[in-house]
């Protein structure tokens, strides 16, 4: 008797949460009942009414901050996951295909490691404030690419050996093609699973910095911000801290579990 096949395992649920929130946090400016600077009633009102988080410091809306306050949030750790997984992803391949480059990308990673990202970022957006969001970004991407690079190189090194690409630089082709025709269309997997784990730590990076009150250009609403000016009146009404504070880990990680969840979908088809 021959047994029937397994049943195809869903990989789009997980999806769903992460399309959630980032569709709330896109579209919230334009869903929000009330401007950025609307007030409802007195300081740190609790939750009833119209107003179903309650008030803030200054007697807004927590609702409307919180569907105002994710899109600058989203789009930097957007952007600095994207260019650090994808200049990651080049370096790495060309470093399992030239191993006296790899070398310098090892060296760079154990030095980057010394210095953590978010003492990287208070060090230059202290000393040249102007930069703003843009500052931000180029720090994280500077930090976060070494690392990145060298989990590429790994994930690189078994593929370089496989008979495919053996054959491939046995026909001379260059550099260029060897990286981006053969070896990382076959790092897919690692690709996203890299991409969401940068989301993750680029989230916490741009929150940090938000919360620190670093790149100005992020403006006053956005979740870090309502979490600290916010936190003094936690006790009196105590969704103006948690509720933004839950929004920035979920949206972390839901978007984490979507994206690696999508790997392994793609894997499996």
């Amino acid at each position: 008797m021959i047994d029937a096949p397994a049943p195809a395992r869903r990989w789009w649920p997980p999806i769903i949460p992460a399309a959630v929130i980032v569709a709330i946090a896109v579209l919230g400016p334009v869903l929000a009942p009330h401007s950025a600077e609307h007030g409802i009633g007195i300081s740190f009102q609790r939750p009833g009414g119209a107003a179903w988080l309650g008030g803030d410091r200054l007697g807004r809306d927590v609702w409307s901050q919180l569907l105002r306050g994710g899109w600058g949030l989203l789009l930097l750790a957007a952007v600095i996951a994207t260019v650090v997984t994808g200049c990651a992803a080049v370096l790495g391949a060309v470093a399992a295909l030239r191993p006296r480059l790899g070398g310098w990308i090892e060296r760079a990673a154990d030095l980057g490691m010394l210095l953590p990202p978010v003492l990287a970022i208070l060090l230059f957006m202290l000393s040249w404030p102007e930069s703003g969001a843009l500052g931000l970004v180029i720090v994280a991407v500077i930090a976060g690419t070494p690392y990145t690079a060298r989990v590429f190189a790994a994930a690189a090194s078994g593929v370089t050996r496989a008979g495919f690409m053996e054959a491939a630089q046995a026909r001379g082709e260059h550099l260029g093609y060897l990286v981006f025709r053969e070896l990382l269309p076959n790092l897919r997997e690692t690709l996203l699973t890299q991409l969401g784990l940068r989301f993750v730590e680029a989230m916490y990076l741009v929150s940090t910095a938000a919360f620190l009150q670093l790149p100005t250009s992020l403006g006053d609403a956005n979740w870090a911000i309502m979490v600290r000016e916010n936190a003094s009146g936690i006790l009196l009404n105590p969704a103006a801290v948690l509720a933004p504070s839950l929004a920035i880990g979920l949206l972390a990680v839901s978007v984490n579990s979507a994206v690696v969840a999508f790997g392994r979908g793609r894997r499996d088809l």
